[in-house]
């Protein structure tokens, strides 16, 4: 059942590009905030209690319907709220759509276009030098592949659309965290420190999946390359658990791309290969999630 449910998501998801405006949960920002607001007046508790104690409030509402509706009628119902869960935290927005917008706009030579969406793809400020743009938008789809697909894929298996759904919200508030920390003026302020806590609750759910995204990269490309990315050792101290993952992946992903500038190639004509090819191992890395999920089922793993 399982399994169906998560072939139908993922279905919906390729084929409903039209209803993804529905996944960006706008109107939880205005919640989130003032969870984090409020969270950061408790400065006398540890800053991850607020954090998980936001998120199981987010979380609440799926935990008891699922509760509520059992197993009864053959699994129907949780079949139907599974499928639902899956859609809203899938994304929100679809990678293979913003590679294809920055490609079109490198082929258009539009500067605006493509500073506009490599920031989609980065969600983060695009750097000037060329070259470092491209190394970096390569990664980032390796990077937003675990976090908008393998992750939530990773987490259904174990707990079922609670699991997906508990993640994507630590992924909401981890963004409206880094957001709200941004337009604090005091780096000391309390909400820095609920930011800080909220990351490093996404870097714990994200830390397994992230690895097992990473592995299965080496396998959908050059091994040989993505071992040798593994190995190299990050070194920086201040990293958060979330971001240490984040840059694991990118340096694993875009290992295993092996790319290398050709003769005469122009720096559009690199940029446009190297996100296409970044794309096609998200998708060859899909597909051996896939095959291991449909061999688990075989073998009564997964049910």
């Amino acid at each position: 059942m399982k399994l169906l449910a998560l072939l139908i998501g993922l279905l919906i998801e390729r084929l409903a590009t039209h209803l993804f405006h529905w996944r960006d949960l706008r109107w939880l920002d205005h919640i989130i905030d003032r969870g984090i607001r409020l969270a950061s007046k408790l400065s006398s508790w540890p800053a991850i209690v607020p954090a998980l104690v936001l998120a199981f409030l987010l979380v609440a509402p799926i935990l008891l319907v699922r509760i509520f509706i059992g197993n009864e009628f053959g699994g129907v119902p949780y079949f139907v709220l599974a499928i639902i869960v899956l859609f809203f935290s899938l994304g929100p927005k679809d990678i293979g759509e913003e590679v294809d917008d920055y490609c079109s706009a490198l082929e258009a030579d539009d500067e605006q276009r493509i500073i506009e969406a490599a920031a989609a793809l980065l969600e983060a400020e695009v750097p000037d030098d060329t070259e470092e743009r491209i190394r970096r938008v390569e990664g980032a789809v390796c990077i937003e592949a675990n976090n908008r697909l393998f992750a939530v894929i990773f987490w259904f298996v174990l707990l079922g659309p609670v699991g997906a759904w508990f993640y994507r919200v630590a992924d909401l508030i981890r963004r409206r965290a880094v957001f709200l920390a941004a337009q604090s003026a005091d780096t000391e302020d309390t909400i820095e420190l609920q930011r800080e806590a909220v990351e490093n609750l996404h870097g714990l759910l994200a830390w397994i999946p992230a690895r097992l995204t990473a592995a299965v990269y080496g396998m959908a490309g050059s091994f040989d390359g993505a071992r040798s990315a593994w190995k190299t050792v990050d070194s920086d101290a201040l990293l958060t658990l979330s971001e240490h993952s984040e840059r694991l992946l990118a340096r694993v992903g875009t290992g295993a791309l092996l790319l290398e500038t050709e003769a005469g190639e122009t720096d559009s004509e690199r940029g446009i290969r190297g996100a296409t090819a970044a794309n096609g191992l998200v998708f060859r890395s899909f597909v051996i999630w896939a095959a291991v999920i449909a061999i688990m089922t075989l073998h009564g793993s997964f049910a």
